[in-house]
């Protein structure tokens, strides 16, 4: 299962090797104010995937953060119940029933 894998990884590094090689084409993007920018068209599309991942992250993180404060709630929660059930089973032990003959 490992070299089936590493073997996929190379496969797909070999790709996106040679997009990148056959579009090294300059791009200019241009700006608002006649600033301009001129690179090759593979790190525009770089760039852009990167500050997309970054955008989904950070939309992500106002969830993140809301589950974990759940999660650390409801473990408070889970704690104190057994801190009570066994204050409780303490205070009134279980007496096991008597046996008929």
């Amino acid at each position: 299962m490992r070299y089936l894998i590493w073997s996929l990884r190379a496969v797909l590094f070999l790709l996106l090797l040679g997009f990148a090689v056959k579009n090294d084409q300059p791009v200019v993007l241009r700006y608002f104010f006649g600033y301009e920018w001129q690179t090759s068209f593979v790190v525009v599309l770089l760039c852009f995937f990167v500050l997309g991942v970054f955008i989904g992250l950070v939309a992500m993180l106002a969830t993140l953060l809301r589950q974990r404060r759940e999660l650390s709630a409801v473990k408070r929660e889970l704690q104190l119940k057994n801190k009570l059930s066994e204050i409780d089973a303490q205070r009134y032990p279980i007496q096991p029933p008597e046996i008929l003959n």
